[in-house]
Parts: C-alpha cells; structure tokens; sequence
C-alpha cells in the first residue's frame, strides 16, 4: 500500500509530486533543496544550504518514524563540482557511526530555483 508523507518542517512541493512516498518499510523523498521552510525562502551559501537540505531530509524522515540511520540510497546534485568537499563534509556530519547509505554525486547545469544542491533519498525500516 502507498502512502503519501508530508512533513509542515519541511517545504511543501515546488510541483506536481509528493514529499515522500512510504511503500511498505521503504521510503522514496523526492529531491529536497535549501527552502527554510518557517519562511518559505531560499537560504544561500553551500554550506548553509546544505545543512538546510538535510534539515528537510530529517523532518521528512521524522514523519514516516525514521531517521538517518534508515537512508540506503541518497542522490547529490550539485551545480559545481567545487563544492563537493564542503557537502560532503556537512552530509557525513548527520550520519551515525559512518552508517552512510550507497551514494552517487552528480554535477547538473541547473537545478530548482537555480540553488547549488538538491539531495534525494531512500529509506528503510522493517
């Protein structure tokens, strides 16, 4: 059975597409960028938006009674590639133990609201 996750902690949909979707134990988020959602504003600075990009990973995840430990898969889009250390460096930081989930980073011309990073995940739980 499908079931449709939104968290209020995290930015409401930029178009036709859900937050999360909960498919028995896995859950798909679709791809979250740096929007504070108390304010509904961008933040700026790869760094700042990074961390917001995983506070809204963690909201969404909270929802569906999960958390990071429950990731398996993550995608990272970047707009530079320069900027790949500083990510990672932020991403790692939310992860338990290095309980890190398989991965790929890609680097793409454009992405939403033209911001610098866009993460999606996959998660878990029995």
């Amino acid at each position: 059975m499908k079931k449709i996750i939104h968290s209020s902690d995290a930015p409401a949909a930029i178009g036709p597409y859900s937050q999360a979707t909960l498919v028995g134990g896995t859950l798909y988020i679709s791809g979250q960028i740096p929007i504070d959602p108390a304010s509904g504003k961008l933040v700026e600075g790869i760094r700042k938006e990074t961390h917001q990009v995983m506070k809204n990973l963690e909201a969404i995840l909270k929802v569906a009674d999960m958390d990071f430990g429950n990731a398996v898969k993550t995608t990272i889009f970047l707009k530079n590639m320069d900027d790949f250390a500083e990510v990672n460096e932020i991403y790692a930081s939310y992860f338990k133990n290095e309980n890190y989930p398989a991965r790929e980073t890609v680097q793409v011309s454009c992405l939403p609201k033209n911001v610098d990073v866009e993460i999606s995940m996959i998660a878990f739980k029995d």
